[in-house]
């Protein structure tokens, strides 16, 4: 009796931490193995052959949760809820691990037992994945067809002046991408970094992007794609879903033309179309 009673009582308290069972047993710390052992009479030892397979441990689950008034989750729980972090939260929330928690947190408001630490994690990696599918897809039917094309250009185009062009991503007869020049920074003071930026503010505007394009979307999650673009390289846009392409490349492009009055810039690069 033991090993059962044991492993009762650690499976107990720990759902009265966690509200959810350890998975697997390795995952109940050591110290509490020992403390809970002294507290029922049963050797710490009993806790390593306790059966975490048989009917007693599936009662035994079943009991504790009864006792706090929680549920097993089901598969239409972790559906809903994958269906919530992707509509609500993702939006919103670009951690990860904020992500996760929030999920048990749910689960724990609603009372129903969290799902295993993987099962979580792959139901984020699902919402996130859901949610920029939508996201790109809302981006791209924002954009005109012309606009579309002008924003490939960055980075499939010939160089408008011949200098060079963009093939795999490198970039040959010596020239550079328009897409490389968008991601530098403006560097030291002066008239070539004046010069460039100005060049740079008139090819964004070219691109002529709604006004209203990001308008419901956060800032921050504006200003995380903006950095994943400013990491790119022409080569692996080439490789992604027209959809994700265009969102990076908008939205790096976005950030440059609603960006002045930050970040030092002067005043005098508000210029007007043309």
């Amino acid at each position: 009796m033991g090993r059962p009673r044991l492993g009762f009582a650690l499976l107990l308290k720990f759902f009265e931490v966690e509200a959810r069972f350890p998975e697997p047993a390795e995952e109940m710390p050591a110290a509490a193995v020992g403390y809970v052992a002294q507290q029922v009479k049963v050797p710490a030892e009993a806790w390593a052959s306790y059966d975490w397979q048989g009917d007693r441990i599936k009662r035994h689950r079943r009991e504790i949760r009864e006792a706090y008034g929680f549920r097993a989750n089901t598969e239409e729980d972790q559906e809903r809820l994958a269906e919530w972090l992707a509509a609500e939260l993702c939006p919103v929330e670009l951690s990860w691990e904020r992500l996760a928690a929030a999920v048990v947190a749910r689960c724990r408001n609603d009372h129903i037992e969290p799902p295993a630490p993987k099962q979580v994690g792959r139901m984020v990696g699902r919402a996130i994945k859901d949610f920029e599918a939508h996201f790109c897809r809302g981006t791209m039917d924002r954009l005109s067809h012309e606009t579309r094309s002008r924003l490939e250009d960055l980075v499939a185009g010939d160089d408008e002046n011949g200098e060079g062009s963009v093939g795999g991503g490198v970039v040959t007869g010596g020239g550079r991408s328009h897409f490389a020049e968008l991601k530098t920074d403006p560097g030291a003071p002066g008239l070539e970094s004046l010069l460039a930026e100005v060049s740079k503010l008139q090819r964004v505007r070219r691109l002529e992007l709604p006004a209203d394009l990001f308008g419901d979307v956060p800032e921050k999650l504006v200003d995380a794609w903006r950095a994943r673009a400013s990491k790119e390289y022409p080569a692996n846009l080439a490789r992604m879903k027209p959809t994700k392409r265009l969102t990076l490349l908008a939205t790096l492009c976005h950030g440059c033309q609603t960006e002045r009055g930050h970040e030092g810039r002067p005043d005098w690069l508000d210029l007007p179309h043309g």
